[in-house]
């Protein structure tokens, strides 16, 4: 009997029914009700219900580690980017639930980059940047600029070495300083583009229970607000991934910049509970004032059942209570909450379908991990990008990405090559998790586990080729068209794509449909089309 249910369990074929009523199954993305959002352009999905709520996520897909800034009526925000370059789009929003791009800050590379501030002083902006250029050892570099869409300054290296998830601050002494993980701070010289001090360490975090099932402990993200009399500390504690119920959300209050730090009654003040949740390992906190008056704390998640879409961005209410600390007071978060009053509605997102009439790197696509020339591989001509080939196999071409929000979408796009290339279109994490079809002209070559599956090759004698991608609830067919989609083939196999995430793989980045070009010609792309499907 034993073995036997063994057997169901492997296969997927066990139901709650099966089983004694003792025995209860795992909460599942399957299992759970499915949430009813928005339908957006292309039929993505939206925050925004239109009726006066909305329900999250309030920016889907591959949107981590938000910084917040208030500038007026207006909101500004930007994510880590990890290896796309261009990169730090930065998001504008006017009620806080409706977003939609404005420009990149960063096109030079740096390597891989992680949580940053962004933040205003005086009549300047400025990013704050951790980084790893060349893959060498970490530091914080500062970008500026005098308006918010640009031009952004070339990066400055602050020199605060071996640190990440800067967070800017202005103390009662009129200085400036910067928080890091740890967490330590540092002064920064009246103009906020140099040190003017040691680092030091500014304080020690609100420790949990032992026997809470995190991460690790990981004190890192400090985000500062002034309201009142004091000075609020916003951190994350736990680990941004690992088990569901790591990550969380504490925070700190001092009367003086420098301390000492009362840690918050309420501690935690964010943290998932179970996996029956609809969203996991929330942390990563920015309070800010909405439209009205009220105030509200922005962070990030893991959707349930799709840690493929990276973590989320999520819109959550807080109250502040008499004794001078806050609360959050979203309860349910996979259900509609009450929009921020006063604001005006805008647009939220954009259409992914691109016929390539329009410049949009850095909005939507991105070179993985590129080199500081990887930009001289692009030409654009009318409503095409052609794309020059690079290295042997999508794991060292740096393909071209797209960020997608969607839980099931459908994607085509037409690829011709020239010369000796081969092309493709792939679902990319990285370069150790990659799934996908290409064709050289005279067969197809299948991507499955980051490697060439040469036993999966049909015969495919065109050098123009329309591909097709639909993704399922992580459930991957791919189909091709040698007569520009008058008639379609579907590839032999189906792939599943769940287990390609940050706790698999590393690099905490999302699963992202790609284009590849290798050997010595080029790629011709064009009529990108985008579908988010029920």
């Amino acid at each position: 009997m034993e073995t036997s249910r063994r057997h169901l369990f492997a296969t997927g074929l066990a139901t709650a029914a099966a089983l004694p009523a003792s025995v209860a199954l795992p909460a599942t993305a399957a299992s759970t009700p499915k949430p009813r959002w928005g339908k957006g352009i292309e039929g993505q999905r939206k925050a925004d219900l239109g009726n006066g709520t909305y329900l999250n996520p309030i920016i889907a897909g591959d949107h981590p580690d938000p910084t917040l800034l208030k500038d007026g009526e207006n909101y500004y925000m930007t994510f880590s980017s990890f290896y796309s370059y261009p990169g730090l789009i930065l998001w504008h929003s006017t009620d806080l639930v409706n977003w939609t791009p404005v420009s990149p800050a960063l096109s030079k590379p740096l390597g891989t980059i992680w949580a940053v501030d962004l933040c205003k002083h005086g009549d300047r902006y400025f990013i704050y940047i951790p980084a790893a250029p060349d893959g060498g050892e970490w530091s914080i570099f500062a970008i500026w600029a005098d308006r918010i869409e640009g031009p952004w300054s070339d990066p400055v290296d602050l020199k605060i070495k071996g640190c990440i998830d800067p967070g800017h601050m202005v103390g009662e002494d009129g200085k400036r300083y910067l928080f890091v993980n740890g967490i330590r701070k540092i002064r920064l010289t009246d103009d906020g583009l140099a040190t003017d001090g040691d680092l030091e360490a500014a304080y020690q975090p609100w420790t949990y229970p032992d026997d809470w099932v995190t991460e690790n402990f990981a004190p890192e993200g400090p985000k500062l607000l002034r309201h009142g009399d004091y000075f609020y500390l916003i951190t994350a504690v736990g680990g941004t991934a690992g088990p569901v119920t790591g990550h969380m959300v504490i925070a700190a209050r001092s009367k003086s910049i420098h301390g000492p730090w009362t840690h918050c009654p309420h501690n935690p003040l964010v943290r998932t509970q179970s996996d029956a949740e609809q969203w996991w390992s929330r942390g990563h906190a920015t309070l800010v004032e909405g439209p009205a008056g009220d105030w509200w704390m922005v962070y990030h998640a893991y959707e349930n059942g799709y840690r493929t879409l990276g973590r989320q961005t999520l819109l959550e209410p807080i109250e502040w209570t008499k004794d001078g600390w806050f609360r959050a007071r979203g309860g349910d978060l996979s259900k509609p909450l009450p929009k921020p009053k006063g604001g005006k509605t805008g647009t939220a997102g954009f259409a992914l379908s691109d016929d390539f009439s329009q410049d949009r790197f850095g909005v939507q696509w991105a070179f993985h991990d590129p080199k500081p020339d990887e930009m001289t591989r692009v030409r654009r001509q009318s409503r095409t990008v052609r794309i020059a080939g690079r290295g042997t196999s999508p794991a060292d071409s740096a393909p071209l990405t797209c960020g997608v929000g969607d839980r099931s979408y459908r994607i085509e796009v037409t690829l011709e090559l020239e010369g000796m290339a081969e092309a493709g279109l792939l679902l990319f994490y990285n370069h150790k998790a990659f799934v996908g079809i290409g064709f050289d002209g005279e067969r197809t070559r299948t991507w499955q586990y980051a490697e060439d599956q040469a036993w999966n090759r049909q015969t495919l004698k065109s050098r123009k080729v329309r591909l097709r991608l639909t993704n399922e609830a992580n459930v991957v067919t791919w189909h091709y068209s040698g007569d520009d989609g008058r008639s379609w083939t579907r590839h032999p196999t189906r792939m599943e794509v769940s287990g390609m995430h940050h706790n698999v793989f590393g690099g905490f980045l999302s699963l992202k449909p790609g284009i590849y070009c290798t050997g010595d010609g080029a790629v011709r792309v064009t009529d990108f089309t985008y579908q988010a499907l029920a």
